[in-house]
């Protein structure tokens, strides 16, 4: 179980976080996995390297844009003993061993929500010996920290990005379930399942309207996004095939 708690400059002063990425070591700093969540503001740089799928919460019933790593559970074809084989790291991996909370604070008589940064310290990242300082000699945050900061605040801000782009292709029906069947060079198959993706014939068949608005509040950018992340399926199978 993680063991977070706020980070600040006195308890955590001689803290470093270890923020690289590595097959050696990628279970341990939990990069050895199949997705994590994908942001719309962030679709752009993932397209380059991944597929787009989304994928249905079992908790809410809601459907949430995935970047997709690999076939199976555990497996992160983009890891390699050099390091992570990609142009762009999704964000949801880049925030490493943080999370951003709010905390409710009173001045003089008025109460009001400051932004809080958490750290887990069970996580395997954490040390005193190496890695990227979080603090500064004086006390101010180092540059990691910094965009570390940047990052959780990009996610912060996404969440209803995503949850609005969402619920636009849901009202439109756009979003359809995907099953992708794959024999590998060596005759082994995978299929993956569970996902779901754009449904070009419908998004062909838009009204004009609905086409300016989505253009409007860009969540038409965001889809052709994920439809064009989807070449990445060839790079994935690709890696697949490399890593047997």
């Amino acid at each position: 179980m993680p063991n977070h708690v706020v980070l600040n400059n006195v308890d955590h002063k001689d803290l470093k976080v270890n923020a690289a990425h590595s097959a050696n070591f990628g279970a341990d700093f939990g990069d050895q996995i199949m997705c994590t969540l994908a942001i719309p503001t962030e679709f752009r740089n993932i397209q380059a390297d991944y597929p787009i799928f989304f994928h249905k919460s079992t908790d809410t019933d809601k459907y949430r844009p995935m970047v997709m790593f690999g076939f199976q559970q555990d497996e992160n074809l983009y890891l390699n003993e050099d390091g992570w084989d990609a142009s762009y790291i999704p964000l949801m991996v880049e925030r490493g061993p943080f999370l951003i909370g709010f905390q409710t604070v009173v001045e003089g008589e008025i109460a009001h929500k400051k932004m809080v940064i958490s750290i887990d310290m069970d996580s395997a990242r954490i040390n005193e010996s190496a890695g990227e300082p979080l603090f500064d000699p004086f006390g101010g945050n180092s540059d990691y920290t910094a965009r570390v900061v940047d990052v959780l605040q990009q996610i912060h801000a996404g969440q209803a990005i995503s949850e609005e782009f969402v619920e636009a292709l849901v009202a439109q029906d756009l979003i359809e379930p995907f099953t992708l069947n794959v024999e590998l060079n060596n005759g082994e198959k995978n299929s993956l399942q569970g996902f779901h993706t754009i449904n070009e014939e419908k998004l062909a068949a838009l009204e004009s309207d609905v086409l300016a608005d989505f253009h409007r509040r860009g969540i038409l950018q965001a889809i052709y996004m994920v439809l064009a992340s989807m070449s990445n399926i060839r790079r994935l199978i690709d890696l697949k095939n490399a890593s047997l």
